[in-house]
């Protein structure tokens, strides 16, 4: 089967972790750069990579690159595309463009004279043109521009791969399922060790890890859109799909454990357990995080904590972050525990030390994911006199 050039967009940070997932596919010439990795292989591997990434964003097929001055070399390049080969006339479309440097003046213009050029080619192949539909469209296109090169991509996912294809409540600001997943990747944890959310929340963590533990590919549920494409080979995603259906097993408790303090929270979060068929996997309670008992002798603490974003929040987490300091101390010698937060104050007020610190970004936030190793009384070292 003909070689492909693909690249796979996920949130900055999980660019390793999303690397050893497309290696452990069997891709080829695996590159990681900052905010996704580019690989090469077939379209059986392009329609695994979608269907088993649990960090990746989107998966790029890339069907065009080269050197651009001005909006008129962005118009030939797509023009000279057969782009009819690609996708039917009937299927509506969208061209999203993002620039590192470019000297474009404007990159709506840019988008505009793409879009043109790919209609212009189905009018002259046919007679008539694709829809756009900027909301729900069949077919993305996605273009790059640096400074002086552009690149050419068909999305083969269509919705993000975060959306796992369950309808989902939330609380607040979920965090992304993939975010969540690499981040259960970077804690090393691994199914059968019990794993505790004290701050639930809508349950983000615990999906994640439930679907890890049970083999449940996390597309196993939704469309994408290689399936729209006139490459598809069905016959072949049927083979791929049924394989990954097969391996998952049977629903049962997996030692995972979530909390909260907010009662809506911890009802959010066992309607999308159940709507995900994974309720039995997780034991949830109502319960503050000071009041909690350790579920087992040792284990993973994951939790993303609330940020401070209105005034007299900062002031509230800092009494907050003792409290929950002593109740690990406490309770929870012999486990690790793992903070998601952009607050930097955390391990100063909560007085433990961070045994690592991993820059990741929750969307636009930069955050910092503390690795804390609870062992019995204070994490930290006496100070000497003199």
């Amino acid at each position: 089967m003909k070689q492909l050039e693909f690249f796979a967009t996920c949130p900055r940070g999980l660019e390793s972790i999303l690397s050893q997932e497309l290696q452990q596919l069997k891709a080829q010439q695996v590159k990681a750069v900052d905010g996704g990795v580019s690989f090469s292989g077939d379209w059986a591997l392009c329609y695994q990579a979608n269907l088993y990434s649990r960090v990746a964003t989107r998966i790029l097929w890339r069907i065009a690159q080269g050197k651009y001055a001005g909006e008129q070399d962005l118009y030939n390049a797509a023009f000279a595309l057969n782009w009819p080969t690609w996708f039917e006339v009937r299927h509506t479309m969208m061209v999203k463009v993002t620039a590192v440097k470019s000297p474009l003046k404007s990159l709506e213009f840019a988008t505009l004279r793409i879009k043109d050029a790919i209609c212009d080619k189905f009018r002259a192949h046919g007679g008539s043109r694709p829809s756009i539909d900027t909301r729900e469209p069949d077919v993305r296109v996605h273009v790059f521009l640096t400074q002086h090169d552009y690149q050419l991509y068909l999305d083969t996912s269509g919705d993000p791969l975060y959306q796992r294809g369950q309808r989902k409540s939330s609380v607040n600001a979920p965090l992304r399922e993939n975010l969540a997943a690499g981040i259960l990747a970077l804690t090393g944890w691994q199914p059968g060790t019990p794993l505790l959310d004290p701050m639930c929340g809508s349950g983000t963590f615990l999906l994640e890890a439930a679907m890890i533990a049970l083999h449940i590919a996390p597309g196993s549920q939704r469309q994408f859109g290689f399936e729209k494409l006139r490459t598809f080979d069905a016959v072949t995603w049927q083979e791929i799909r049924q394989r990954a259906l097969a391996q998952a097993k049977p629903i049962s408790f997996q030692q995972l454990y979530g909390s909260d303090m907010d009662l809506r929270a911890v009802r959010v979060a066992r309607q999308n357990l159940s709507q995900a068929g994974l309720l039995e996997a997780v034991q949830l309670s109502h319960v503050e995080f000071t009041q909690l008992p350790a579920p087992a002798e040792h284990g993973v603490i994951l939790a993303n904590p609330p940020y401070g974003v209105r005034i007299g929040e900062d002031e509230e987490l800092a009494a907050l972050y003792p409290k929950m300091a002593e109740t690990l101390k406490r309770h929870f010698a012999g486990w690790t525990a793992y903070f998601l937060t952009n607050d930097l104050r955390l391990p100063k007020l909560m007085r433990l030390s961070p045994s690592k610190k991993t820059p990741l970004f929750n969307g636009p936030l930069e955050c910092r994911l503390f690795e804390i190793k609870l062992v019995a009384g204070s994490n930290r070292k006496p100070k000497l006199d003199g």
